[in-house]
């Protein structure tokens, strides 16, 4: 939504035209994406995604962004706790600018940052000859005092935690396992018969089609939550129906993998929520399931030191 939607500052005070992914494999088509920005000519190509379960090429979107001449952004607010770890390419040679929020695979408090990895502003005569700030200095200003002032100190010291956490070989082994258990639980879905986005995942994201099962993202989301298994209603590419009720549920791994679910443990998971999601209405179906709920999470509390 905040790239470019019509609802969102973004589309609404400025031009956006979007790209997509393949119609058959829903993999982003780089081809097809270079050709949109050389006859567009946008003086800023942003990639990243809120339900995309594949690595992203940010070497092919900056060579994109250096044909159309355009500043290249990548929004890693998803997946930059698994760049950090290194288990996703990392944006930082390629983009002139990255965002990220911080409560997210980065596993810090509610909030963001905004990087620029070089003081060396490559398209600055191109597209903002008359002003004497190099690139990081204009989105300095832009954000304070243009937009905001006033700085949360305690939110600033949580970050610092979290980045301090996040530069441990433990965080690393996080990463791993958010990766690990998300293919698990990949693997455990289609087996049940359950429609993947692009097949399978490479990431901490699950994104599966229901029209196959003659149901919706809500009430897909409602059922499992019923159990208490929380998931989200999303759109699926090319999805016909509206965005409050659309063909597709999003799934991900990093909460329950801090909270110390295994391989195995996922593959328990998958299967509940295949039971639960080929038969919805199956009173028997969700009691047993709310009993396996129950049992996994008190095998992995919260806080087990308490």
């Amino acid at each position: 939504m905040t790239h470019g939607y019509k609802l969102s500052f973004s589309g609404r005070y400025y031009r956006a035209v979007n790209y997509g992914v393949d119609k058959k494999t829903h993999l982003l088509d780089y081809e097809a994406i270079r050709k949109i920005a050389i006859q567009e000519k946008p003086k800023l190509i942003v990639c990243g995604a809120t339900a995309y379960p594949r690595l992203i090429d940010f070497a092919a979107f900056r060579k994109i962004a250096d044909e159309a001449q355009a500043y290249l952004l990548a929004d890693i607010s998803h997946i930059a706790g698994l760049v950090i770890a290194g288990v996703h390419p990392s944006p930082v040679p390629y983009a002139d600018v990255i965002t990220t929020t911080t409560h997210k695979t980065l596993r810090g408090p509610r909030g963001a940052m905004i990087l620029v990895p070089k003081i060396a502003d490559r398209w600055h005569d191109i597209h903002h000859a008359t002003s004497k700030k190099n690139l990081a200095e204009m989105i300095d200003s832009a954000i304070i005092p243009g937009l905001q002032g006033g700085p949360h100190n305690h939110q600033t010291a949580a970050i610092a935690v979290a980045l301090k956490e996040a530069a441990t070989p433990q965080f690393a082994d996080y990463g791993k396992a958010v990766v690990a258990n998300a293919q698990a639980l990949a693997t455990a879905l289609t087996e049940r018969g359950l429609a993947l986005s692009t097949g399978g995942t490479d990431n901490h994201l699950i994104l599966i089609d229901l029209a196959p099962q003659g149901i919706t993202g809500k009430e897909a989301e409602n059922v499992l939550d019923s159990i208490d298994i929380t998931v989200n209603k999303n759109l699926v590419p090319y999805d016909p129906k509206p965005p409050l009720d659309p063909s597709g549920i999003r799934l991900g791994t990093p909460a329950l993998t801090s909270r110390g679910f295994t391989t195995e443990d996922m593959s328990q998971v998958g299967n509940i929520i295949a039971d639960v999601l080929l038969q919805p209405k199956n009173e028997e179906v969700l009691a047993s399931a709310r009993v396996q709920v129950k049992k996994l999470t008190q095998q992995h509390p919260l806080y087990p030191e308490l």
